[in-house]
């Protein structure tokens, strides 16, 4: 089977190559920096470069292709550029004929907006998905746990001993490891049968920020404690890495969460009946720190 994997470079779509490569898929994996070509050709992919905002480009490189695995990337200058990205290459899908899409939404799709254009957009794609006909199967990952080996984390980790995340330490999150996620898509890009289902897949276990710290204390062997970074903290953190302004959305929405304790769900407690339709072996999070000792010591 050819699948073509958009967004190739990035550390969420990345590891969808080793998933299919290792079910004997080809893989075409596409990438808008020229730097990362390479990257993607030791990983056993042919590397293409593709700008998602050209429409032309996506059609040519779509034509043969037998199955797709699409994510927008969450951190655009312009969020509401991701649903033009979305539109182009479902368009393409659509002309070429295309047996399968599997879209990684980056997160849960809410059931209304709430004002952030970064997930709002999720509603829209989903809703062009479902008018375009294009068979289709949609994994939503609850929060991926490494985000925790992010600026905002893992140096409090290695210097303070203190774990810090934007959520308030009672937020309980369903923590996924990405390569989980990766696997999940591949299993789905082989499973047509399930194709107009959506998947909301997180961790096995829903962990309040005590709670995450107790698991890093058993995969360092130390003793960590939770602390909430301050939201305009990490809005501060975001727009020093994806440039002024990026981070105000995720500020404002950590924000609000603090303040009014509304708590969005970022857990599935039925991770076992997805797991019977997409079986993958998932990870326990205190083995995945374990596995991160190097970056947290």
């Amino acid at each position: 089977m050819k699948v073509l994997v958009y967004g190739a470079g990035g550390s969420q779509q990345f590891p969808v190559i080793k998933a299919l490569k290792e079910k004997g898929a080809t893989v075409i994996a596409t990438t808008s920096q020229e730097d990362k070509l390479e990257l993607l050709q030791q990983a056993g992919a042919e590397a293409l470069l593709a700008n998602m905002a050209d429409k032309d480009r996506l059609l040519e490189i779509t034509k043969g292709v037998d199955a797709i695995s699409f994510l927008v990337p969450f951190f655009l200058p312009n969020p509401l550029d991701g649903y033009e990205y979305a539109r182009n290459a479902i368009d393409a899908a659509v002309a070429s004929k295309v047996k399968l899409l599997v879209w990684n939404s980056s997160g849960f799709i809410l059931p209304v907006k709430i004002g952030n254009p970064a997930m709002d957009i999720r509603i829209d794609i989903a809703g062009y998905l479902q008018e375009s006909g294009l068979p289709h199967i949609i994994i939503q990952p609850s929060v991926y746990a490494e985000n925790l080996l992010g600026p905002w984390t893992a140096p409090f980790v290695k210097t303070e001993q203190t774990l810090t995340y934007p959520t308030p330490e009672a937020m309980p999150v369903g923590w996924i490891a990405t390569r989980d996620v990766a696997a999940l898509v591949a299993k789905a890009l082989y499973s047509p049968n399930l194709a107009g289902q959506s998947f909301q897949v997180s961790g096995m276990e829903n962990l309040t920020g005590n709670m995450l710290a107790d698991k890093f204390s058993i995969g360092l062997e130390k003793r960590i404690t939770y602390r909430q970074l301050p939201p305009a903290d990490f809005g501060k953190i975001l727009d020093g890495l994806f440039g002024p302004g990026v981070g105000k959305g995720a500020e404002t929405m950590y924000q609000e969460i603090t303040d009014t304790g509304n708590y969005p769900v970022m857990y599935n407690p039925d991770m076992a009946a997805v797991l019977e339709k997409l079986p993958i072996t998932m990870t326990h999070i205190e083995e995945w720190v374990r596995e991160q000792h190097a970056v947290f010591n």
